[in-house]
C-alpha cells in the first residue's frame, strides 16, 4: 500500500516537472515567435516600394555620398537633354529650357539668351528643324568640391531633307543645393560652357 502511494507520488512529481517544462518551453517559443514577428514587421515598415510600369521595386536607402557619382551623372544628362533636345514648337522649347534652367546657374541662362538673341530658336521653328542629343559619356571628379565634370555627347540637327550630326563637349562644376520637385538630385551646374560643337557628318534623307 505504502509503495503504491510512493509510486503515485513520484508519478505526480514527474507529471509536474514535465508540465512545467512544457509550459516553459511553450512560453519561450512564443516569446521568440513574437519577437521575430515584431522584427519582421518593423523591418517591413522601414522599406519603401516604388511602382513603375506596373512592377513593384524595393527602394534601398543609402548615404548620399555613396550615390554622388550616379546622381551627378544623371543630373548632367538630364540638363543636357532638356537644353539641347528641341522641336519646332515654341511651347516645347520654352518648357525644356525653363526646366533646364532650374538645374544650372546663370552661365546656362547666358547661353540660352545668346542663342535666343541670335535667332537660333526662331530659325528652328521657321524651318521645322528638330534637335536631338545623345549623351555618350560623362566624367565627374568627385574628389574635390565643387565637382568638376565633362560631358561628351552627339547632337543631331534634323531638317526636312537632311540630318546633320555634331560632336558636343561641355564642362562645368556641380555644387550641392536643396532637393526640390524642380531639382530632385540636389545639384546645381555652374560655370557651364561649351568646349566643342563641330560638324561630324551630313546625311541626306
Amino acid at each position: 500500500m505504502f509503495s503504491k502511494m510512493k509510486n503515485i507520488d513520484s508519478a505526480f512529481k514527474y507529471i509536474r516537472v514535465f508540465t512545467f517544462l512544457v509550459v516553459a518551453g511553450t512560453l519561450l517559443l512564443s516569446s521568440v515567435v513574437i519577437y521575430e514577428s515584431a522584427s519582421i514587421v518593423k523591418a517591413g515598415r522601414n522599406k519603401i516600394y516604388v511602382l513603375a510600369d506596373g512592377k513593384v521595386f524595393q527602394a534601398i536607402g543609402s548615404n548620399r555620398k555613396d550615390n554622388v557619382p550616379v546622381e551627378a551623372r544623371d543630373h548632367i544628362k538630364t540638363f543636357h537633354w532638356l537644353f539641347f533636345s528641341l522641336d519646332p514648337d515654341e511651347e516645347v522649347i520654352q518648357d525644356h529650357i525653363s526646366r533646364a534652367l532650374y538645374l544650372a546657374d546663370a552661365s546656362a541662362k547666358r547661353q540660352y539668351q545668346d542663342l535666343r538673341e541670335s535667332g537660333y530658336y526662331a530659325s528652328l521653328i521657321a524651318a521645322n528643324i528638330s534637335q536631338q542629343i545623345k549623351v555618350d559619356s560623362i566624367w565627374v571628379e568627385t574628389d574635390h568640391y565643387p565637382y568638376y565634370f565633362r560631358c561628351y555627347a552627339t547632337e543631331k540637327i534634323i531638317r526636312t531633307t537632311r540630318t546633320l550630326t555634331r560632336d558636343l563637349i561641355t564642362e562645368g562644376f556641380l555644387r550641392n543645393v536643396a532637393r526640390s520637385d524642380h531639382n530632385p538630385h540636389g545639384f546645381l551646374i555652374q560655370r557651364w560652357r561649351v568646349l566643342e560643337n563641330k560638324d561630324l557628318k551630313t546625311k541626306d534623307h
